[in-house]
């Protein structure tokens, strides 16, 4: 036998001698697959369900992943505009197909694509954000370099330019935020843009918070003299002037400020450093009071709780200040529940 298996066969005319030729192959032989019915080609299977093989506690998160993703923003269309500011304006969109209504916030003026890149990840990470006290984000889209973000819609509007001078019903509001608060704390997510504007309610009387994660990726590193008076406001001293803290900011410490702040705006019906000085243009005056001037307090006719529940907030150091969820158990807040506001007019 020689190599390949194959035996030597005699040639005739040439008895007893092989024909040597080993540049020639002899091919492999060719099985009619067509004609086999052990190997006939089966037919598609039946498309699996999205749950077979699968715990239900996945097949379930899986729909609702499905579930939650945002319409196509053709599918949208705009009813009317509920606000405006800096950072860009809030229309009032309806779904086409179901009726739901939503905020849709326009982003003015045309970011470079790190900061895109940026809003979109901290976007990723709103949406998984659920909390009875913060606005829902669904989605974000992007269209002729303008920024689009889809929100729960509030039908109440802001708690801006609200008074709430009755204290049970006050607290009600703060323990709502204060609750939000302590959930994005949790997750380690800081506001940085705390005011009455960014508090919004809706027709069932719940308050939630607004315009966080954009709003912080796009002041983060605005310089102060650069930012909206609004938002100088309600920003905590040692933010301002970082001097006053040995140039330490702790973030979350700035949104507790900024929480007291505006609840005791809703108690007074005024900003609490002066009625004009929130209002009008001049940052330096604003920026002087905060950083310099005592920290505002409620009248002597509020009650002890009301004032000791402002004083753990408005603290010129950072550290002596109250946690979120150090305040939920205030006096002031950790009462039984309250009824709720009273309707708000319709925005």
């Amino acid at each position: 036998m020689r190599p390949g298996g194959l035996p030597s066969q005699q040639q005739p005319g040439t008895p007893g001698r092989a024909r040597r030729r080993p540049d020639l192959t002899l091919p492999m032989p060719h099985r009619e697959v067509t004609t086999s019915p052990s190997l006939a080609v089966p037919l598609p299977l039946p498309p699996v369900p999205a749950s077979a093989g699968c715990p239900p506690a996945a097949a379930a998160q899986q729909q609702q992943q499905q579930q939650q993703q945002p319409p196509p923003l053709a599918e949208l269309e705009r009813v009317r505009r509920v606000g405006s500011g800096a950072g860009g304006t809030v229309w009032m969109v309806r779904h086409r197909g179901t009726g739901r209504p939503y905020a849709l916030k326009v982003l003015y003026g045309n970011h470079d694509d790190a900061v895109r890149r940026q809003i979109a990840r901290e976007i990723a990470i709103l949406r998984t954000a659920e909390h009875p006290a913060v606005v829902r984000c669904h989605g974000m889209y992007e269209r002729g370099g303008e920024l689009q973000i889809l929100l729960e819609y509030m039908d109440g509007g802001s708690l801006d330019g609200r008074r709430i001078a009755a204290e049970p019903f006050l607290a009600d509001v703060a323990r709502q935020v204060l609750s939000g608060i302590a959930y994005l704390h949790r997750r380690h997510i800081v506001h940085r843009d705390i005011k009455p504007s960014n508090l919004l309610i809706d027709s069932a009387r719940r308050v939630k918070i607004a315009d966080f994660g954009v709003g912080r990726i796009l002041n983060q590193t605005m310089d102060p003299c650069n930012s909206s008076v609004g938002t100088i406001a309600y920003m905590s001293p040692e933010r301002i002037n970082t001097d006053l803290n040995d140039g330490s900011y702790d973030g979350y410490a700035g949104d507790i400020w900024s929480f007291g702040l505006s609840i005791l705006e809703f108690y007074l019906g005024r900003f609490p450093f002066g009625e004009n000085l929130g209002r009008q243009g001049d940052w330096a005056a604003l920026m002087v009071a905060i950083c310099y001037s005592d920290p505002p307090e409620p009248p002597l006719t509020a009650s002890p709780e009301f004032r000791g529940f402002i004083s753990c907030c408005l603290q010129k150091n950072p550290a002596k200040r109250l946690t979120a969820a150090q305040l939920l158990q205030h006096p002031f807040v950790a009462g039984p529940q309250p009824q709720p506001l009273a309707t708000p007019p319709p925005s």
